[in-house]
């Protein structure tokens, strides 16, 4: 009896795979950190291994997964960083959604308070910075810098804001840069804003000012077949997640 209770705690310490299936990697844009977290934690709740969440600039997490990360999902804070992976056959194109979106807006240190802002073509940015720099993400490769640079245009200001920007490699770091007061105006999502106790919104850009800023998700090649990433994924962008989703002020799309 001994040798047979030994043989069958063995055999199960030998399968865990069939007790419990992997964990699904979610390679997510920074903006998502929170409302992701949360959802994760949702997930989890309702009998699934947690994921493993992995957050940093949408052009970071695209260039990984082409280098052979291990990502079963890509939540990316536009849609040209998900073209990019596409174009290579790296993601299930069947699986591509965009059901989030979100707003660009103006930010300063929460205090001293500052008087709110019509945004548009006659703003001087210059003088609301008053000599400082403007954070934001990097519009070479952040998509949220990318959505400013288009604004700035939009405004006729990017040849002379350009050389004043604080360049983050990614949109949390231009926030944070705000929040301390190392910039005195930051180029931020409106979630972003909304999270931070350090900063206060001065006002929205105009939504003609950029494209619409949309959050695509899709499965990568590596999980085409696994039924636990699928799972994640319509979880994540189906109806059971949107309360929570529009809880940190994400637009629902859909």
């Amino acid at each position: 009896m001994r040798r047979l209770i030994l043989a069958t705690l063995a055999l199960m310490l030998a399968t865990p795979a069939l007790a419990q299936p992997a964990p699904v990697t979610v390679f997510a844009a920074a903006s998502l950190t929170d409302a992701l977290r949360a959802l994760g934690q949702d997930w989890a709740a309702r009998g699934n291994p947690a994921p493993r969440l992995s957050f940093a600039a949408s052009s970071a997490l695209a260039r990984q997964i082409e280098q052979g990360a291990g990502a079963d999902l890509f939540l990316s804070a536009d849609e040209p960083w998900m073209d990019f992976l596409q174009s290579r056959g790296l993601i299930v194109n069947a699986s591509r959604i965009s059901p989030i979106g979100n707003r660009l807006v103006l930010v300063a240190p929460a205090t001293p308070a500052r008087a709110p802002v019509a945004l548009g073509r006659g703003t001087d940015l210059l003088a609301l910075a008053a000599g400082g720099r403007i954070a934001t993400g990097d519009p070479a490769h952040v998509p949220a810098g990318r959505y400013a640079e288009a604004a700035l245009r939009w405004m006729g200001q990017w040849e002379a804001v350009s050389p004043r920007l604080a360049r983050a490699d990614n949109v949390r770091s231009a926030l944070l840069l705000v929040a301390r007061g190392e910039a005195p105006l930051g180029i931020v999502y409106a979630t972003d804003a909304a999270i931070s106790p350090g900063v206060a919104v001065l006002g929205s850009f105009p939504a003609e000012s950029h494209t619409p800023i949309t959050y695509p998700f899709a499965l990568t090649r590596r999980a085409a077949d696994n039924p636990q990433a699928a799972a994640l994924h319509g979880f994540l962008a189906g109806p059971e997640a949107a309360a929570t989703w529009d809880r940190f002020g994400f637009r629902l799309t859909r």
